[in-house]
């Protein structure tokens, strides 16, 4: 049989025997150095395969003779910053909240913690800049319904604002005076008047006279005859240009005639207490924290005249 193979007069290398339109290819062998690569990738896909999870199964993986899993990858990394964290854990544990600004380099280090557990439970609510919307407060003004100092932010962290089942949540209730009947559409727009008259929105008219007997009726009980409000009641100031719902004739119209009923998170059920501090930090340190109030003096004793007066 006679040999057909064909070599290429100018470069020696045999042609394959293909020909498109007077093309033909050659048979040119790859380069040594691309076929020593190949080789290595496939000897090392072979020892992955050999040392790593690689192949799935019907219920997992092959697990691979190192052992190896990214969950336990996952775990050690985790074990290794929670023994970085453990210090500072343990002086927020020892710490009273009242106490933490004593100690500036912890109390700097629970704002950064704080700021990282706020984009996690917090920002959904208040705002990646915790500036708040409508129905949630703004964080970083000094307009506080409870308290704003570090205790104060701290118990509304534990227990929340009218959280069910925690008998030391923050409770406040205004009444519905529309949807209950207690006063009717005109007199509801008489005192929305009279609080934008207390909000230097508007100036005194005859509607904000009449508002502001009814005012002198219904509200002053919570909000004081000055309508500056009651932190123990959780009763707004309605003095300011602060207002969570709006401070439109609408929104005030709505407030007043069908009430709010705002909900916050008892944190305290889901975060450890040196978390919760963090936090508390955090938001104290946005701008509008305000300082821990000064204790009570004590009482001085009084004599009585008579053996066991009180």
């Amino acid at each position: 049989m006679a040999d057909d193979k064909r070599i290429d007069a100018k470069t020696g290398t045999q042609f394959v025997g293909h020909e498109w339109d007077g093309i033909e290819e050659l048979d040119t062998p790859m380069p040594r150095w691309w076929l020593w690569t190949f080789y290595a990738t496939v000897l090392f896909a072979i020892a992955y395969c050999i040392a790593y999870p690689a192949w799935p199964m019907i219920s997992g993986a092959t697990r691979g003779m190192l052992g190896w899993t990214s969950h336990g990858q996952l775990e050690q990394e985790l074990a290794a910053e929670r023994a970085r964290r453990a210090p500072v854990i343990e002086a927020l544990n020892a710490t009273p909240i009242e106490r933490l600004p004593d100690n500036p380099k912890l109390f700097a280090a629970a704002v950064e913690g704080g700021r990282s557990a706020f984009k996690v439970y917090c920002a959904a609510c208040h705002g990646a800049g915790a500036a708040g919307s409508k129905g949630y407060p703004n964080l970083n003004d000094d307009d506080w319904l409870w308290g704003g100092d570090l205790a104060a932010i701290q118990k509304t962290l534990e227990h929340g604002i009218r959280q069910p089942g925690d008998a030391a949540t923050h409770q406040s209730l205004m009444p519905a005076f529309g949807r209950d009947g207690i006063l009717t559409d005109a007199e509801i727009a008489d005192v929305v008047a009279y609080v934008r008259v207390l909000s230097r929105q508007q100036p005194l008219d005859a509607a904000a006279r009449r508002g502001q007997a009814s005012y002198a009726t219904n509200c002053v009980a919570c909000h004081g005859a000055d309508g500056k409000g009651s932190r123990a009641l959780g009763a707004p100031n309605l003095t300011d240009p602060i207002w969570l719902y709006g401070g439109d004739v609408a929104s005030l119209t709505e407030t007043i005639g069908k009430a709010r009923a705002g909900m916050m998170p008892a944190w305290s059920n889901q975060l450890d207490p040196a978390t919760i501090k963090m936090l508390t930090a955090y938001v104290h340190a946005l701008g509008g924290g305000e300082a821990t109030p000064a204790p009570a003096p004590a009482a001085t004793p009084v004599a009585t005249a008579a053996a066991g007066g009180k």
